[in-house]
């Protein structure tokens, strides 16, 4: 059953610096995750889903913004409710990682372990990808 998209309360006895400290690290998370957009070593997903953990214990707005948000509001509520991603994203961003990590290994690195550990960043990226249920376009 999935979750209603309602925000989650703001925990009422936090301080207003760790209010202030969890927006900012909130919006950290977020500036990471949209690099991490087009930087396939940088986790997307994982950045969002912090953001939205700052954001739900801090500020209702915030968190309201992150999953309305036009460019990554309907991937989250996907993945927070029903842990999928469609087709598109899922196969496109499998492409554009090993693309990405194929040219830098081959063009760029030169030292033996850094490639070993960017296909090893590429494969552990695949599984989680894989491990995801396909969502049908609406």
């Amino acid at each position: 059953m999935a979750r209603r998209d309602v925000s989650p309360p703001v925990e009422p006895i936090l301080s207003r610096a760790k209010r202030l400290g969890l927006l900012v690290l909130g919006t950290l998370f977020v500036a990471l995750g949209v690099i991490g957009i087009v930087l396939p070593v940088l986790p997307t997903t994982c950045f969002l889903l912090g953001a939205a953990a700052c954001y739900g214990r801090s500020s209702e707005r915030f968190y309201g913004w992150l999953f309305s948000n036009r460019l990554f509001g309907e991937y989250l509520k996907a993945y927070r409710d029903e842990r999928t991603l469609p087709r598109r994203i899922k196969y496109g961003s499998m492409a554009f990682l090993w693309l990405s990590i194929g040219i830098s290994a081959a063009l760029f690195v030169t030292v033996t372990w850094v490639r070993l550990l960017l296909v090893g960043i590429a494969i552990a990226v695949s599984m989680h990808l894989a491990s995801l249920r396909t969502r049908r376009a609406a």
